[in-house]
């Protein structure tokens, strides 16, 4: 089984970003199609597809495609939020638990009576 897996590791191509960017610029001008493109390059079709959405992300030294970049965009604030969420509800609950614990202790949690001194102020006038 050993043997199997150098024997797999031998046979893996490896292409220039150069030749990929060449090659998807070319699927994506319309000169040549997919299909073709593979066969000429000994290439799958799903690693075509591959190289064509690393080069909209910008992977092979080009500009990203306002698209690929606004989805990226979208994705890091998607995961800001659900931090965010997460930072609040662990916040929520330990106040929920300091305050359940001063009530316990017969501390109360009204701040020394200042609603009574803010509403006697308002009466004077």
């Amino acid at each position: 089984m050993e043997g199997r897996k150098d024997l797999a590791m031998r046979n893996q191509r490896s292409f220039s970003l150069e030749f990929k960017r060449q090659v998807v610029e070319e699927l994506l001008s319309g000169e040549s199609r997919p299909a073709q493109l593979c066969r000429r390059h000994n290439i799958s079709a799903s690693l075509l597809y591959h190289w064509k959405r690393q080069y909209s992300g910008g992977k092979f030294n080009n500009e990203p495609t306002s698209e690929t970049a606004l989805k990226d965009r979208v994705d890091k604030l998607e995961r800001l939020v659900g931090r965010l969420t997460l930072e609040k509800e662990f916040l929520k609950k330990g106040l929920q638990n300091s305050l359940s614990q001063a009530s316990r202790n017969g501390k109360s949690s009204d701040g020394g009576g200042s609603s009574s001194a803010v509403s006697g102020r308002g009466v004077g006038l």
